[in-house]
């Protein structure tokens, strides 16, 4: 007889790895965001250059993106869940040690090598699990997890300018890293998707082969560098590098400009919560437009791409406080809706067995952009 195939759960525990994934976004993400409360402040501490000073941020923003094939290797060959917990603990390393301030150096090293690799080795396995399971809902369900970064994003950002304020700037980074000591409990509850579903598997040889795809067994556990020969995701990498190149640079350079216009003290901070308030809106939109199906996400992406770099070529523009708000809304707003299904397209292109590479060499050839980024719009800021 026949048996009946079991795909991805599509709900039940699944919604707990939303939840875990919610967070792990949140520690990650939202406090990448919001390094631009840091830059004035190192900037000022060492008596350097706009450029030199973004060097910080932007290896953070590279190794986040140079460590995804790693992530996706250990975490085919590993498990998701340790793969998390070896990111928290990178992370909390990481601002520790820069939190003992001892050069502009010792900042790349660890506000950039090793707090980017441990968001890497974070965000891409906790992305890994949530489209495993799911697959009629995931969309929304990546909407629902990645909308953490924002939620997060709004808290962090008067949260980290107080913290500031009160504990410098070493100890900001120092209470930082021990919330961010969280994601090891985020990665805790990471149950591995075959351990759910692979004793129902063994009483059918075809119901094995039909799951397969479905289940990231030690079979497949290999990681897949020949998806580089698929036309398609070639463009969708050259895609990534265009959009890391200019869409990582408001976050970090609004609040430095908006201080160049005279807004002072928590006003700037105001904008970032605003954009994050903007960005959520975006990613639950967009997630549940794509649910619909009324658009291909493919045919999605372009779309609010588009819209998105019309939005930040009028960006400069604002030379008041109200400009600037609206400006960076309606950059939120389309940032989320773009952030809601570009990662989901990768299973389109590459197919659900192939994700978890498909995945990091995406997030390696990103880094491109997210590396040079930063600092050429450091060096045309004012």
């Amino acid at each position: 007889m026949k048996s009946r195939r079991v795909g991805p759960p599509d709900g039940g525990y699944g919604w707990v790895v939303v939840a875990s994934a919610f967070f792990v976004m949140g520690l990650t993400g939202a406090v990448l965001k919001n390094f631009s409360h840091f830059f004035l402040e190192i900037q000022s501490h060492f008596g350097v250059m706009t450029s030199t000073t973004s060097w910080v941020s932007s290896t953070t923003i590279a190794m986040f993106h140079i460590g995804a094939p790693a992530a996706s290797a250990l975490t085919l060959q590993l498990s998701q869940r340790a793969v998390i917990i070896v990111g928290g603990l990178l992370c909390t390393l990481g601002m520790l040690l820069a939190s003992l301030d001892l050069s502009l150096p010792w900042l790349y090293l660890t506000m950039g090598v090793l707090e980017g690799t441990g968001i890497s080795f974070s965000w891409i396995p906790a992305i890994s699990m949530v489209n495993h399971y799911f697959s009629r809902w995931r969309p929304i369900a990546y909407a629902i997890a990645s909308s953490g970064e924002c939620v997060l994003a709004i808290v962090f950002s008067p949260l980290f300018k107080w913290l500031i304020e009160m504990y410098s700037w070493q100890g900001a980074l120092l209470i930082i890293g021990g919330l961010q000591f969280n994601l090891c409990v985020c990665g805790a509850l990471m149950r591995p998707l075959e351990a759910n579903w692979g004793a129902s598997q063994k009483t059918s040889k075809e119901g094995s082969e039909e799951n397969a795809a479905a289940l990231p067994s030690k079979k497949k556990a290999v990681f897949q560098c020949c998806l580089l020969k698929k036309p398609e995701l070639l463009l969708y990498i050259l895609f990534a590098i265009f959009a890391a190149a200019g869409f990582f640079i408001p976050t970090l350079y609004l609040v430095p400009f908006a201080n160049s216009l005279g807004i002072d003290k928590y006003w700037p901070a105001f904008i970032l919560s605003v954009m994050a308030v903007a960005d959520l809106a975006g990613r639950l939109f967009c997630g549940w437009l794509a649910n619909m199906r009324f658009l291909r996400n493919l045919q999605l992406l372009p779309t609010v791409t588009t819209l998105l770099g019309v939005v930040l070529l009028l960006l400069p523009i604002g030379h008041n406080y109200w400009s600037i708000l609206v400006f960076a809304s309606l950059y939120g707003f389309l940032f989320g809706c773009m952030v809601a299904v570009h990662v989901t397209s990768i299973v389109d292109i590459v197919s659900l067995e192939g994700f978890d590479s498909g995945l990091g060499l995406f997030m390696l050839f990103r880094s491109i952009g997210g590396f040079i980024g930063p600092p050429a719009g450091g060096k045309e800021f004012v």
